[in-house]
């Protein structure tokens, strides 16, 4: 019976797992591997712990799952994103890696945004630090010499390309979403990259732009020999984890949009033609050809939870815990009202510079009052980008929601009820994962497309539909969450402005 492998590199582990061809999850093995934060608003991993990750959970999974190695007939892959790396000739790492929800480029990124570049209405209409060309312009002018000796300065995805199959490319969902290669205009921006004195940068590049689900060739001999995989097993390529997860949850048709809730939410939906709203994007054919991605996105989410039970809660009671007690509270949390911005805003605000607020506080409030604050937050913030698109002719009709967060009844249905659309759970604790299984499986030829894959190996669970009483409530709160950030967005921005003059000296 022939298996597809499945790579999620997320932001805390790296998962891999084994699907049958009806997405049944065979087996999976995981290896966590540290974070760190040397300052305000930067976020750094090793990639030495990646690989070690890698090697772990790809050998992991296949020695305890009774399936034989030759039987494993192809593998793909799903990274954060945009997460960049520094390597040399060697492809060894120069530096700690810079992850994705990093915010330290965010002068550059205002940079790119000033040159008014038409690549940046495919990008949502303004810089995002968390993306290339901001990274890569903050590693020429704060550590040049790094950025002189690096071979490859590449995301974490080429990083995987290159230890499975050992040749570097670039994946088009990647390059469209984060490293502005817009098809419609011809792909690279060479002109922006020579106004902004990176032509070097290029050379520092993989040579092939390739979509996902491109076959790459058999698994190297030496990772099938220190993982235990068939040196005939197929590697496809892989992509930005977000749009796996899309995939993943069967969000193959307008209209549907993925709620990925892990460390972060991803929104993702797909569009037959562009549409230019304050959300990222539209990305032109990053997971298929001749669609366009649309991406909303919220950096900090569940691990605004888990800071919450961990530090306030101080351990001492468990998620499952927190979502009873929360469950008593009225939607409203009694007056309460919180911003999820403890790594600022991805979308629609677009503001590196926003942080994590709370008001309303009485002695009357305990902690399943600020609990349920903050999950309504996020599903405010889910709004706010839903509201968006549909302000520039995008109805979005249902969200596919899973991930870690997606576990929690309660949240889902808050979100069901501030957005006033159903959400339909996922059957499945490993959405990337089986997106890149997907992949694999595309890449294999044993699914002719996205639809005949989701056909075969998604399935939905329960639907939670919303409340329209409780929509009410939700509807004038939601307006105190959108005045709240624009009254204390200046003194955010001062505040971060003056912490950061701070860290300099």
């Amino acid at each position: 019976m022939p298996y597809l492998m499945g790579i999620d590199a997320g932001t805390q582990s790296l998962r891999c797992c084994l699907f049958d061809l009806e997405g049944r999850l065979i087996r999976r093995a995981s290896q966590a591997y540290p974070t760190y934060q040397p300052r305000s608003g930067w976020v750094e991993q090793n990639v030495q712990d990646w690989l070690d990750a890698l090697t772990a959970a790809v050998a992991g999974a296949i020695g305890e799952s009774g399936v034989r190695a030759e039987d494993i007939v192809a593998l793909s892959y799903a990274c954060t994103s945009c997460t960049v790396v520094a390597l040399d000739d060697g492809a060894r790492p120069l530096r700690p890696a810079i992850m994705w929800m990093d915010e330290r480029a965010w002068r550059q990124a205002e940079r790119v945004s000033a040159s008014g570049h038409p690549v940046l209405r495919y990008a949502g209409g303004k810089e995002s630090p968390q993306w290339m060309l901001p990274k890569a312009m903050w590693l020429a002018e704060n550590e040049p010499e790094v950025f002189r000796r690096a071979r490859w300065i590449v995301e974490q995805t080429d990083l995987l390309t290159y230890h499975l199959t050992g040749r570097f490319t670039i994946s088009r969902s990647n390059a469209a979403a984060k490293w502005h290669y817009v098809t419609p205009l011809g792909g690279w921006p060479y002109d922006l990259l020579r106004n902004l004195g990176l032509e070097v940068l290029m050379a520092k590049w993989p040579a092939e732009v390739l979509p996902v689900g491109t076959p790459l060739g058999p698994v190297s001999k030496a990772f099938a020999e220190a993982t235990g995989l068939s040196p005939r097993t197929l590697v496809v390529q892989g992509g930005v984890d977000s749009h796996a997860a899309m995939v993943g949850v069967g969000a193959v048709r307008q209209g549907d949009m993925a709620l990925i809730i892990g460390t972060s939410t991803c929104h993702m939906a797909q569009s037959s033609t562009p549409i230019f709203a304050d959300v990222w994007g539209p990305y032109p054919e990053a997971v298929a050809d001749g669609i366009f991605t649309l991406g909303g996105g919220q950096s900090t989410t569940g691990s605004i939870i888990q800071w919450l039970v961990e530090n306030v809660g101080c351990g001492h009671v468990s998620y499952q815990q927190m979502d009873e007690l929360a469950s008593r509270i009225p939607p409203g949390s009694e007056g309460l009202v919180a911003l999820d911005f403890f790594q600022g805003n991805r979308t629609p605000f677009k503001d590196p510079l926003a942080r994590g607020a709370i008001w309303g506080l009485t002695l009357r409030h305990g902690l399943p009052h600020i609990y349920r604050a903050f999950c309504e937050a996020v599903a405010y913030g889910t709004r706010a980008i839903v509201d968006n698109l549909e302000e520039h002719d995008y109805h979005v009709e249902r969200f596919l929601a899973a991930g870690g967060g997606a576990k929690s009844r309660l949240w889902m249905q808050i979100h069901a009820d501030v957005s006033g659309r159903p959400v339909q759970l996922s059957t499945t604790d490993e959405p990337t994962a089986l997106g890149a299984a997907i992949w694999a499986g595309i890449g294999a030829g044993i699914f002719r497309d996205y639809f005949e894959a989701a056909g075969r190996m998604v399935r939905h669970g329960m639907v939670l539909t919303p409340d329209e009483k409780v929509g009410r409530v939700y509807d004038f709160y939601y307006r105190q969450y959108i005045e709240t950030y624009h009254h204390l967005k200046p003194l955010m921005e001062a505040v971060a402005k003056y912490e950061e003059q701070r860290s300099a000296h």
